[in-house]
């Protein structure tokens, strides 16, 4: 009984510690890599958006002929960049595990969750996706000028893997669909640094200014409530 009580105040110290940290990182503000001049004017405006769900962020970026230009290697691989309806292209960073062999959570398995839950190797995911029209549940907005689109533009792609030709390795029959892929990424993946700390980290490339740290969604979009006037649900 001493041990089971002992194991239990162990467990409740380590937990409270745990949210003790996702408060401070949250209250906390962590300064951008950079400042940019704020968007509009001569300084241009580019619209990007977070997707969050329980557990992960996406950042979706405008299907502008320079954000095209950038993906092109998309159309090597076989989505179709010229799709009258494309809008948007929604880029995350997750473990290879857990990302691609969950599409849905029904499809989850404890390999998965155990890779997550210690070091997995990271991909990239992208996908096409519509026009973002009016305002939409899990999605919130931010405007960037010129250059901190370009910086949030450089980010994401320094987190691509290259392979021998200097360009993002796909990884071959990974995909939800016949609109995205995953691609090889930089960095090893775990719950402490995983994919929203990653959103996170590319934002402040942008100038955009989060919370210390922010594993979970609801953290990172609070922090930008907190911390970031630009940002818009």
């Amino acid at each position: 009984m001493a041990a089971l009580r002992s194991a239990f105040a162990a467990l409740t110290a380590f937990v409270t510690v745990v949210l003790g940290l996702m408060v401070l990182g949250l209250v906390v503000p962590r300064p951008a890599a950079v400042s940019f001049p704020p968007p509009g004017g001569s300084a241009g405006r580019h619209a990007i958006y977070l997707a969050a769900n329980p557990i992960h962020t996406d950042i979706l970026l405008p299907a502008t002929p320079e954000v095209l230009e950038r993906f092109a290697f998309l159309a090597r691989d076989g989505l179709d960049l010229g799709h009258p309806a494309l809008g948007t292209i929604a880029v995350g960073w997750g473990g290879r595990a857990f990302y691609t062999q969950t599409p849905t959570w029904g499809d989850l398995t404890a390999n998965a969750v155990w890779r997550s839950a210690t070091i997995d190797r990271s991909v990239l995911h992208v996908a096409l996706g519509g026009r973002v029209e009016g305002d939409r549940p899990g999605l919130v907005r931010l405007d960037l000028g010129d250059a901190a689109f370009a910086a949030l533009l450089e980010a994401v792609a320094d987190s691509f893997e290259p392979g021998p030709d200097g360009t993002p390795q796909p990884i071959p029959d990974a995909a939800y669909g016949a609109f995205d892929h995953f691609y090889e990424a930089r960095g090893p993946f775990n719950l402490l640094l995983g994919c929203n700390t990653w959103t996170a980290a590319a934002l402040r490339a942008a100038g955009v200014r989060t919370g210390l740290w922010t594993p979970l969604p609801p953290l990172l979009l609070w922090s930008l409530t907190l911390h970031e006037p630009t940002a818009a649900p």
